[in-house]
């Protein structure tokens, strides 16, 4: 089983934020595990509830580079971009750019995007909901046309593009994976079971429940379409309790293979600290041989 971090809160109060962001990174490289997922909002998305003056938020592929940078193993991705946040070559370009400058360890997530207040907040385009999965079944695509080399132009409904040529190609082959964000069974499973190589459920506490009933379903999405189930990595994103052992941590992961999950990508309260990332690693072996 993989282990990754996510990053979704940068307001660390001890220390600058580039030096604090470098040890988390290195800890997880160091630490054996697979990734390092960053946030993409302009506004701190914190799932489990930033502390009164917790705003700091860094834009995310530009983080990404920092990291590649500060890093030798671990991939690099955002769980996930919003569709509608740059146009679909730019987003491309900006994953190729990653890939190539971390030799290979970029990840793709993307998905339609949701983020109401924080576009009205900004100025962000966001479409209706049937608008941002078309775009976003565009931009996968694109993305495909472009990563394939194929420079013939590219119609669709939303984007054109008129010449796409696209150096330097990605150093991984045939493509950086794919991760599609969402488990919504009319619009996003579909799009998972045809273009992802990735897909991301939820820690729910109904015993598994609903990650079993959404992983029920992308396999019969699969079949109808004749892809092997089995070709799509399975992530899971869960808390690291405060306070939590690794012993705890491992147990709960196993109870997530046992669902056919295949990798956890972990957020925790506030501020990733370097004793969080040591419990992550110290649960990295026993994953590894479960």
């Amino acid at each position: 089983m993989r282990l990754s971090l996510s990053i979704t809160n940068f307001s660390w109060r001890d220390t600058d934020i580039a030096p604090a962001l470098s040890r988390i990174v290195q800890a997880a490289d160091q630490g054996g595990l697979y990734g390092v997922w960053v946030a993409d909002h302009l506004l701190q998305a914190d799932p489990y509830g930033a502390r009164p003056g917790e705003t700091e938020m860094l834009e995310a592929y530009t983080t990404l580079g920092f990291l590649a940078a500060h890093t030798r193993q671990v991939r690099l991705g955002t769980l996930v971009t919003g569709v509608t946040f740059r146009p679909p070559a730019l987003l491309v370009k900006a994953v190729t750019t990653l890939d190539v400058l971390s030799s290979g360890r970029a990840l793709f997530g993307v998905g339609a995007g949701y983020e109401a207040a924080e576009a009205t907040a900004m100025g962000l385009p966001l479409p209706h909901v049937a608008e941002r999965f078309e775009r976003l079944e565009e931009t996968l695509r694109i993305a495909r046309h472009l990563w394939s080399g194929d420079q013939t132009p590219f119609h669709g409904e939303h984007y054109q593009l008129a010449a796409p040529v696209h150096s330097p190609p990605t150093m991984s082959r045939p493509h950086p994976p794919i991760l599609i964000g969402g488990t919504g069974e009319r619009r996003t499973l579909p799009l998972v079971a045809r273009y992802a190589d990735m897909c991301n459920v939820f820690d729910i506490p109904d015993g598994g429940a609903t990650a079993r009933h959404k992983l029920g379903v992308l396999a019969e999405l699969c079949a109808a379409i004749g892809r092997p189930y089995e070709e799509i990595e399975k992530t899971i994103s869960t808390r690291l309790d405060p306070g939590e052992t690794p012993a705890s941590f491992v147990e709960r992961c196993q109870a997530f293979g046992e669902l056919g999950i295949d990798h956890v990508a972990v957020v925790t309260t506030g501020p990733w600290t370097v004793e969080a990332v040591a419990t992550l690693a110290a649960a990295v072996p026993d994953l590894a041989h479960g």
